[in-house]
């Protein structure tokens, strides 16, 4: 078992397919079994992470790759928290972006390139993925991690200031107060973003909005925890978002469970006349809530 990698990732591939589930795009569960996840995370052993113990690392006893091809974290950086992300979690994630062939795709945080070729794979040959990292040593080894996929371009630089024209996504896989302006520029019309708000204890939830002419509807998909956004990060905001988060993350009441009631993004300021409608604000952007159904 432990040389026959192909079978380990379909086998894996469809255990996402069950667990997270996926349910609307089965491109997914292809990507998952094509890409190996050893390329991406240097030799063995590894330090491995469960959901339900993040806090609590497992070092592999060996390094042979089936120890990689289970829903866990594993590390690439333990000293700063940084990690190759949970790929149930992530599964879910694009599973609400509804990607097509041929798109073209921002990724912003592109670390090691795992998520990178995931995602290149999904959109296919005729698509393309810019791939934006901050971290210059995280952004060469990407570079040289994705040389066998000709879609994807790896930038060493900003995500929120690298201008890649058009494109039909951006995904974000770092924690930001507001989305960067250039992300909602360049989405074409019928456009998704998706990103995770976050506090400033990294904690917070993933937002998708679709671009529909000048105007985006929103959405929270799932809740997160994840590493800071380089220059994403306002504290006035942080704070704001943290107070209106708080009542979903009482234990007596799992806030992940509970909705986030948004049902628009708007650029720009709100107006007084828009206080009523507004659930959070940030630099250049607010979150209009949903009319009131018994949720506050």
């Amino acid at each position: 078992m432990h040389d026959d990698t192909t079978a380990l990732r379909q086998w894996f591939a469809e255990g996402l397919r069950l667990a997270t589930p996926i349910r609307r795009n089965l491109a997914i569960v292809d990507a998952f079994a094509a890409v190996p996840r050893e390329r991406f995370l240097g030799p063995g052993p590894w330090q491995i992470m469960s959901d339900k113990h993040p806090d609590d690392p497992f070092t592999t006893p060996d390094d042979q790759p089936h120890w990689l091809y289970h829903d866990v974290l594993v590390a690439i950086d333990p000293a700063r928290r940084l990690n190759n992300g949970m790929p149930s979690f992530w599964a879910h994630n694009l599973d609400h972006l509804d990607l097509r062939r041929g798109e073209r795709v921002l990724q912003v945080g592109a670390g090691t390139g795992y998520y990178s070729a995931v995602l290149a794979q999904i959109v296919g040959r005729e698509g393309h993925v810019a791939a934006v990292e901050h971290d210059p040593g995280l952004a060469a080894r990407a570079a040289d991690n994705l040389a066998p996929w000709d879609n994807v371009d790896v930038v060493a630089g900003d995500g929120r200031a690298h201008d890649p024209g058009d494109v039909d996504v951006v995904v974000v896989f770092a924690g930001s107060t507001h989305p960067a302006p250039l992300w909602l520029d360049r989405l074409a019309d019928g456009g998704r973003l998706l990103m995770p708000l976050t506090g400033d204890d990294g904690i917070g939830f993933m937002l998708r909005a679709t671009r529909h002419d000048t105007a985006f509807d929103a959405a929270a998909i799932s809740g997160v925890g994840i590493f800071h956004c380089v220059a994403g990060r306002d504290t006035a905001a942080a704070s704001r978002l943290q107070q209106a988060l708080t009542p979903r993350r009482a234990p007596a009441v799992p806030w992940q469970r509970q909705p986030i009631p948004i049902q628009a993004l708007h650029r720009g300021d709100p107006a007084p006349q828009d206080t009523d409608r507004v659930w959070y604000h940030a630099p250049g952007f607010w979150l209009e809530r949903q009319p009131a159904q018994g949720i506050s």
